[in-house]
């Protein structure tokens, strides 16, 4: 079959496969939606709700359904040499609370969209091809404590910390990560036993979609992109910084230990640092999610004793990531000093960057062009289950789909024709991946 025949038969099988993805956005979106936006708790309700009726779907497909111990789904249409490590697609199905429909789910249900279009076209691909449904990628929203995010991909490919099934405390239920596994009906102490589920023994590659979380690709009225690397991560999630409270009138400021100025010092540092690494063409972001003093505590006639903050660092550089982590805690000690105040940073996560593999971007770039596609290559920002994959040695790629209004919203927008090229392309890719 000619280049150009498999891209129409292809095009045909995917917009008859279509209703699939549609129903299935809007029964999981109806059934989660909260008002504003949509929630799907890691380990909760929602979550599990969306695992449910992703599954019947496959199911109604005649797919190979199974989950492994952490919970992860896999839906598998068989391929003609089952004894190879088969590829997989797909996302993550939670979401953040009162987030959008598509940041997650979209690459959950254009592996298997693309997948139905494989049985409509009668495509039979050389080895199997597995649409998966991750869980708990969403993990900085819905745990604490020490952990290093994305807990349901990283459980399937072993990577979790030594004691991270209990320093990973979920919000909602205050249960032990350990204690939420299991109460979702999985098996954490097989989690920490081993082995992993996947490995790069066991998996030929793997392909995520995502809707992008930035404004490029509608800014360039491109449908889809091409990710090149994605960017490593300093976290610290619980930072805390100890002054002492005293009456706001009658303290002079050469006796003052103030909490919030001292914070406050400390991350314009980190703000004056971004801009120099950008001034000079490097690749950094820096975010300050959460700063607080204590509710219990405060007052408007009280000098603060204590500020709370989290500290967001990414960077694709490993080397930029490292001088940004030295920095935090070289400054800290010395604005301590010159203060009166001590900062307990708390326990620093750190994820490295993630180059995706250039073969199969290549082959992903091969694809927009046999499709008429419009696309671009282009960095990816935030954290995804893909850089997991890809630090277990596992070959990985990225397609980022529109989306005009950012994620982490109720506001996220994807136009269903946009999704339905990238599932095209995620068919033609699997039609002819060796």
């Amino acid at each position: 079959m000619s280049s150009s025949d498999l891209a129409e038969w292809l095009t045909e099988a995917v917009d008859a496969s279509m209703p699939l993805a549609k129903r299935l956005f809007n029964g999981i979106g109806r059934r989660t939606f909260t008002d504003p936006g949509y929630t799907r708790i890691s380990y909760g309700e929602g979550e599990k709700l969306a695992h449910d009726m992703v599954t019947e779907e496959a199911r109604a497909l005649g797919l190979d359904c199974t989950t492994d111990v952490a919970g992860n789904l896999y839906m598998t249409l068989p391929g003609r040499d089952r004894s190879l490590p088969p590829w997989i697609s797909g996302s993550h199905l939670d979401t953040v609370p009162h987030g959008g429909n598509y940041d997650g789910a979209a690459g959950a249900l254009a592996a298997l969209t693309a997948l139905a279009a494989l049985k409509h076209a009668g495509i039979e691909p050389a080895r199997d091809v597995t649409a998966m449904g991750i869980r708990a990628e969403e993990s900085s929203s819905w745990f604490t404590g020490h952990h290093g995010g994305h807990l349901g991909s990283r459980a399937a490919l072993g990577l979790l910390w030594e004691d991270e099934l209990e320093t990973a405390i979920h919000i909602p239920t205050e249960r032990t990560l350990r204690e939420a596994i299991d109460a979702a009906g999985f098996n954490a102490d097989a989690v920490r036993r081993g082995p992993p589920h996947l490995t790069k023994d066991n998996v030929r590659g793997f392909v995520e979609l995502h809707i992008e979380q930035g404004p490029v690709l509608a800014h360039e009225r491109l449908a889809l992109g091409i990710v090149t690397s994605i960017r490593g991560t300093i976290r610290a999630r619980e930072s805390r910084c100890f002054g002492a409270y005293t009456h706001s009138g009658a303290v002079p400021h050469e006796l003052r230990h103030d909490a919030v100025l001292a914070t406050v010092e400390l991350l314009g540092d980190l703000d004056r640092a971004w801009a120099e690494v950008r001034e000079k063409g490097g690749d950094l972001v820096y975010t300050v999610g959460k700063l607080h003093t204590d509710v219990e505590m405060e007052g408007l006639s009280k000098v603060p004793g204590e500020a709370r903050f989290t500290l967001d660092i990414r960077s694709q550089d490993s080397e930029t990531l490292t001088s940004m982590r030295e920095l935090v805690e070289r400054r800290a000690a010395a604005i301590g000093q010159h203060r009166g105040v001590r900062f307990d940073l708390g326990r620093i996560a750190r994820g490295e960057p993630a180059a995706m593999h250039p073969a199969l971007r290549a082959r992903l770039l091969e694809g927009t062009g046999a499709l008429g596609i419009a696309a671009r290559e282009i960095p990816c920002g935030a954290g995804h289950d893909a850089a997991d994959f890809t630090r277990a040695g596992i070959p990985s790629a990225m397609v980022f789909v529109r989306n005009t209004n950012g994620s982490h919203n109720p506001d996220e927008h994807m136009e269903m024709a946009d999704f339905r090229e990238g599932v095209r392309l995620l068919a033609w890719f699997f039609a002819g991946a060796d």
